[in-house]
């Protein structure tokens, strides 16, 4: 099948439970037509024994109220906190069996013959090792499964992408994200809208002005790992003393800063169309930018698929 940009890995864990964060994203990409057609059979709990309806099983909540709440604007963590609450209470040892049975399905189990035959309708995957349908998943999307299980052989990760306006830290944050089977937060997303507002009139932010939108992101990346989980985000950090209230005491963070030359962020800016970014501003973001000594520097001339393999390969992701 075609790579998915937002579906995540079914390995990518989501509080302590695996394959919920990937339903979750097939019921946002559903409704804004981004599914394609050939998910929608496996959408919901109407068939018993697909990952939907055992994940809706096991939490003991309905498919119909999990989906009116995604479908309302509710987080990962929202909607899982609401199960928790109002389906079946599961200990910490329930979510360990879930994932185990989970990610072995298809392995020595009566899942066998439908994985050996998506394999072939799939062609095979020459020199690929695939026991359970898990992998299927995610050879079958572009993705590399041990990748893809990364949060389970390693402490929780969180990589920042950093840089000036224009140097595609949200292409490059969600194209790496999706490579991995992480979450994905950008930088926008934790602005005020008095922010936006000022931003969209083309005037550049003071320190003031940021304080509530860096706390915002440092909220959220202790909160990522303080769950065990792993994930990308976004934030110019332009300044040192940004990135130490950010991370604060975390070794849990890695830091991407993204370059260009003036030139082409100029270019780049001067192309995007109904952001709020306006090209005067980079001037002033690249007068504030203190370049930080412990990130991988990467040049944005490369191409976005290069930049995601230097990242991996860097940070062995």
């Amino acid at each position: 099948m075609p790579k998915v940009s937002g579906l995540r890995s079914p390995y990518a864990q989501v509080g302590r439970i695996v394959y919920f964060g990937r339903m979750l994203d097939k019921v946002r990409l559903n409704s804004r037509g981004m599914l394609p057609v050939e998910y929608r059979d496996n959408v919901g709990d109407a068939t018993a024994g697909f990952f939907d309806a055992r994940c809706c099983r096991f939490l003991g909540v309905s498919y119909a109220d999990l989906k009116e709440r995604v479908l309302r604007g509710e987080t990962d963590e929202e909607v899982l906190a609401w199960a928790h609450a109002v389906g079946t209470p599961r200990t910490d040892d329930d979510c360990f069996v879930w994932n185990m049975f989970m990610m072995k399905r298809g392995w020595r189990d009566e899942g066998r013959g439908t994985l050996d035959r998506r394999v072939r309708e799939g062609g095979g995957y020459p020199g690929k090792k695939i026991e359970t349908m898990f992998d299927y998943l995610d050879y079958d999307e572009g993705r590399h499964p041990v990748a893809a299980r990364s949060w389970e052989l390693r402490p929780p990760l969180v990589v920042l992408i950093m840089g000036v306006a224009s140097t595609g830290k949200t292409t490059v944050g969600q194209a790496l994200a999706d490579s991995i089977g992480w979450g994905f937060r950008d930088a926008d997303d934790f602005h005020p809208p008095s922010n936006i507002a000022k931003m969209s009139a083309g005037k550049p932010l003071t320190d003031a002005d940021r304080d509530p939108w860096l706390a915002s992101i440092r909220v959220h990346i202790t909160l990522t790992l303080s769950r065990g989980e792993s994930g990308v985000v976004t934030c110019s950090a332009l300044k040192e003393s940004y990135r130490r209230f950010i991370i604060g005491r975390s070794q849990g963070v890695k830091l991407v800063h993204l370059t260009g030359a003036p030139e082409l962020l100029r270019q780049r800016i001067a192309g995007r169309k109904g952001h709020f970014m306006k090209p005067e501003m980079l001037a002033s973001q690249l007068a504030d930018l203190e370049p930080p000594q412990d990130a991988l520097t990467l040049d944005v001339a490369e191409p976005v698929a290069v930049l995601v393999a230097k990242i991996r390969e860097h940070y062995a992701l």
